[in-house]
């Protein structure tokens, strides 16, 4: 009778299993995966963009008020201003929660660094890379589909 392969992690696109892992139709043989990395992906270009443009923005008013002096600005100048400093720590707080960098896994398949899987959730990030170093050490052990230390474990009688 033919056991099917141990399922360590199933959701939509994802499955790992001690041969297979396979993600959005991209199927890799666990054993010949190696030197597995975890990378943070990039900040959201628009984000940085914005926050750029807007010290450029500041840096600029600055300096020119600096050449005709602040004493003559109204409060409303003065509270505007304000605001405008307020604009680029705005925003890379909202682009830092609303677009946040992604979880890159890499590693070495056939040779070549390649990027298995991505995801912008830490939690399934977490769940899938751990199910892939379950299979990878299942497939260690030569096909175990429980971890060792699960087993009952010999201890000698006193005597």
């Amino acid at each position: 009778m033919e056991r099917k392969p141990a399922l360590l992690y199933r959701q939509p696109g994802i499955r790992v299993t001690p041969e297979w892992f396979v993600v959005a139709e991209r199927r890799f043989a666990v054993r010949e995966l190696s030197n597995l990395q975890t990378v943070r992906g990039s900040r959201d270009r628009l984000t940085t963009r914005a926050v750029g443009a807007t010290a450029v923005v500041l840096v600029v008013v600055g300096a020119a008020l600096g050449f005709r002096g602040l004493d003559h600005l109204s409060g409303a100048t003065y509270l505007a201003l304000a605001v405008a400093a307020f604009v680029p720590g705005a925003l890379a707080w909202a682009g830092h929660r609303l677009r946040p960098r992604s979880y890159e896994l890499w590693g070495y398949y056939h040779g070549l660094n390649t990027l298995l899987f991505s995801t912008d959730e830490e939690r399934q990030y977490g769940q899938v890379t751990r199910a892939l170093l379950r299979a990878q050490e299942v497939t260690r052990l030569g096909g175990i589909a429980e971890p060792i230390a699960s087993s009952q474990v010999w201890v000698p009688r006193p005597r």
